[in-house]
């Protein structure tokens, strides 16, 4: 996957909003107001949420992903190269869910169906 392709992918998730607090380059996703997906002016990768770090632990054990920068330790860097698309996009599925679960009824009630 590249850039657009994610950026388009998340902007099809229901509530998703995209902004660039760090500046140009830094596009940050959040569902809620809170950060689900981000991608870094070094055009790397997908920066996403797991369940908890044994889960990120797992995925940087097995490859390709990498310890998100910047993040906490439940986050992973999912790359460009070596990850095929259906796993990059559920990754991202993934994260957007997590973030989406923790967030008041009230406001997933807003966003839509998934």
């Amino acid at each position: 996957m590249d850039r657009d392709s994610i950026n388009a992918f998340c902007a099809a998730l229901p509530g998703a909003e995209v902004s660039e607090p760090f500046g140009p380059g830094h596009d940050i996703w959040k569902v809620g107001g809170k950060v689900f997906a981000a991608l870094g002016a070094e055009n790397r990768g997908v920066s996403v949420k797991c369940a908890d770090v044994e889960t990120a632990e797992m995925l940087r054990e097995a490859g390709p992903f990498e310890k998100a920068p910047y993040f906490h330790r439940s986050w992973v860097l999912v790359p460009f190269d070596g990850v095929e698309r259906d796993e990059a996009e559920h990754r991202i599925r993934a994260s957007y869910q997590h973030i989406r679960a923790a967030l008041p009824k009230k406001v997933q009630a807003s966003l839509g169906p998934l």
